[in-house]
């Protein structure tokens, strides 16, 4: 692979870190939203609920992610390390096996050879055939401190949308009452785009995608509206 195509798959990578944490910022924030107007809450109750879910979620995600990016990228490190030795200590072994990885791809005679022989001349694309063809291991390209904060970032940045209208409304006293209106305007929007760009991350049909992020949505929000409503009475 090249040089590019590292640095291509990279930037999808956290292209989809982004779409994902963003999803994910959305529907929880929203379905705090629906809850709290369920409740026939404040909106102050919104702000501060939403706020905090946005900190606290965003914060809880981005650790998560960094920490399972650091986990792969130090076990990928370790198993790379056993292969150099591997390769230092016992060089026709490996090659053994280098010869027997062609062998299955259906190289024979001179062109195996051949192949033998230009990949075990560079100890690196020696390593890394062994690493991918042998061991089935692709090696991470993202820095797990920048996964972290593409995540943190995407959570509050999507997810900040469904509290908008309720911040404009508090800093300008304005469409008190059409808030939670406005919010699911604009979060539906939103769960829609994001979703129709997940579609095409992962290759399927971009409307079918922003259509079933949607609705996803929509359930996790009615969920929450409800569990407000019936359970409204509890607030004193």
């Amino acid at each position: 692979m090249s040089i590019n195509e590292n640095t291509g798959s990279s930037i999808k990578s956290y292209i989809s870190d982004f779409v994902f944490a963003g999803i994910d910022g959305t529907v929880t924030t929203f379905a705090v939203v629906s809850g709290v107007e369920g409740a026939s809450l404040s909106s102050a109750i919104v702000l501060i609920l939403g706020f905090a879910n946005l900190l606290a979620d965003g914060f809880s995600m981005a650790v998560g992610n960094y920490m399972g990016l650091k986990s792969t990228l130090e076990y990928h490190q370790r198993v790379r390390r056993i292969e150099e030795h591997s390769v230092e200590k016992e060089p026709e072994l490996e090659r053994e096996e280098i010869r027997n990885i062609f062998k299955d791809k259906g190289f024979s005679g001179k062109q195996l050879e051949d192949a033998v022989e230009i990949i075990t001349s560079d100890r690196k694309i020696w390593v890394d055939t062994m690493m991918k063809d042998e061991l089935g291991i692709i090696e991470e390209q993202k820095s797990p401190l920048k996964g972290g904060f593409v995540t943190f970032f995407a959570f509050n940045l999507i997810g900040f949308i469904p509290l908008l209208s309720y911040l404009i409304s508090y800093l300008i006293h304005a469409y008190k009452y059409q808030s939670f209106t406005i919010s699911i305007i604009l979060t539906s929007i939103a769960l829609f785009i994001v979703g129709s760009i997940k579609g095409k991350i992962v290759e399927t049909n971009w409307l079918k995608s922003g259509l079933g992020t949607f609705i996803l949505g929509g359930i996790a929000a009615s969920i929450a509206y409800l569990v407000g409503y019936f359970l409204k009475d509890l607030v004193v």
